[in-house]
């Protein structure tokens, strides 16, 4: 049996389970009194790691937030010597101070386990050949699943990210068979697959494919599976808890599988603080149970989730994440509607006519904001006559209408036409 098939964890029942999250949320505690921003928040506070009684008592707890972990930039949250640590990632720190976690050799095992984990999970084997086709260096997903890729036995290509005709004749010369991208590339990779006449459920030996890093609708996961001829797997980490292997979808695809005993999950109302029960949709808060250089006590993730209540089919008894909504930090008011760029993503992808790509421009007319929406379509519209182009642009209109609850511009543009990142799409403009 292998060792990334651990029936015993992954298939334990609440009590067990809860007492397993007791003894290792006591010990993250103690940890985490060691470093200069716990040690002093607990002191205050009066928190004793041994005074913990059961798994609820972390509702007593402050929370933790990026802000926090910036205000601590760089070693305000380590708990461990120099020394000990062997790695550090960072974000970008585009829209303010960026956050580090640092990893002590413990962290990093542990977290290739957790990735492993994932990757058996959905089929993942050692005679398979994975290739990574995300950014390394101090962006997470690249070596958090090289890492898992390499502890579980598949030959694993670092092949990164881009040059998209080299990616391709990599899957041809070394057979392979899974692969790891960002949604936004899936669909740029396709494009590039038709220009240069690679039909991949033909030429290509791909079975799995994993999608992370930037919230996705179902149509899109929809799409990769049509075109790759694969099985599509959502995916969900953040650097602050490691990165990718946080949460995972089982080949049930109902919801993704989080890993209590290195996680202890909760779900809140993000203006009220206050827990929410199982089902109910809510700002997702995580706290570390194993890390050693870098606890993180109940961190908001500003995530927008909720825990489905029922016990999946496939035996395993962690429990599931919905698909993740959006989040709280990037919910758009328009005419005081709330709405969120993955909703436009969800109305546009069950639009045949719609192509690859879609930007959405917020401006301020006359005082007023406004949403417009430039969407690819598929080159063959633009040779059709005026009248169909319209019918087409008063059909998006209206099942964003349907959607979002607001009545957006809609710009049809030919394919290729909106600009493209080698990261994270860029889904908003604002220019208000």
């Amino acid at each position: 049996m292998s060792a990334y098939w651990d029936e015993h964890v992954e298939t334990m029942s609440p009590a067990p389970l809860a007492e397993l999250q007791l003894k290792r949320l006591r010990w993250t505690l103690a940890q985490a009194y060691r470093s200069p921003h716990y040690g002093t928040l607990f002191a205050e506070k009066g928190i004793q790691p041994d005074k913990i009684r059961s798994i609820e008592d972390i509702r007593r707890l402050p929370f933790t937030s990026k802000q926090d972990l910036r205000a601590q930039f760089p070693l305000g949250l380590v708990c461990v010597e120099l020394r000990e640590i062997i790695r550090l990632h960072s974000s970008s720190g585009t829209t303010g101070q960026a956050t580090v976690v640092f990893h002590s050799r413990h962290d990093i095992e542990k977290w290739a386990d957790l990735v492993s984990r994932c990757m058996h999970m959905t089929g993942v084997r050692p005679d398979d050949v994975f290739q990574n086709l995300t950014g390394y260096g101090l962006f997470t997903g690249g070596l958090g699943f090289h890492y898992g890729g390499e502890r579980l036995g598949a030959l694993t290509i670092p092949s990164g990210t881009g040059n998209s005709k080299r990616q391709i004749r990599l899957m041809q010369q070394f057979g392979t068979t899974v692969i790891h991208l960002i949604p936004s590339y899936a669909m740029r990779l396709m494009q590039v697959m038709e220009k240069v006449g690679v039909d991949p459920r033909r030429d290509l030996k791909l079975r799995v494919a994993f999608l992370g890093a930037e919230p996705h609708s179902e149509e899109i996961r929809q799409r990769v599976e049509r075109y790759f001829g694969v099985e599509a797997f959502n995916s969900y980490g953040l650097s602050e808890m490691n990165g990718p292997g946080v949460a995972f979808e089982c080949p049930r695809k109902q919801g993704m599988h989080i890993w209590e005993d290195a996680f202890l999950v909760e779900i809140i109302d993000p203006q009220s603080l206050d827990p929410i029960e199982p089902g109910q949709e809510g700002e997702l808060v995580l706290t570390t149970l194993t890390r050693e250089a870098m606890p993180i006590i109940r961190y908001r993730t500003s995530d927008l989730t909720r825990i489905l209540p029922e016990v999946c089919e496939c035996g395993r008894a962690h429990a599931r994440l919905d698909r993740i909504k959006g989040r709280t930090d990037d919910m758009l008011i328009i005419k005081g509607v709330n709405i969120y760029p993955l909703q436009v993503e969800q109305a546009l992808m069950e639009i045949s006519e719609v192509g690859q790509n879609y930007l959405i421009v917020l401006e301020r007319v006359d005082s007023v904001d406004t949403m417009r929406v430039r969407v690819e379509v598929h080159p063959d519209v633009f040779q059709e006559d005026l009248a169909h182009l319209k019918r087409l642009q008063d059909k998006i209109t209206q099942e964003l209408r349907n959607e979002i609850l607001i009545t957006p511009k809609v710009e049809l543009v030919q394919p290729n036409s909106l600009p493209r990142s080698e990261g994270k799409a860029v889904r908003v403009e604002d220019r208000r």
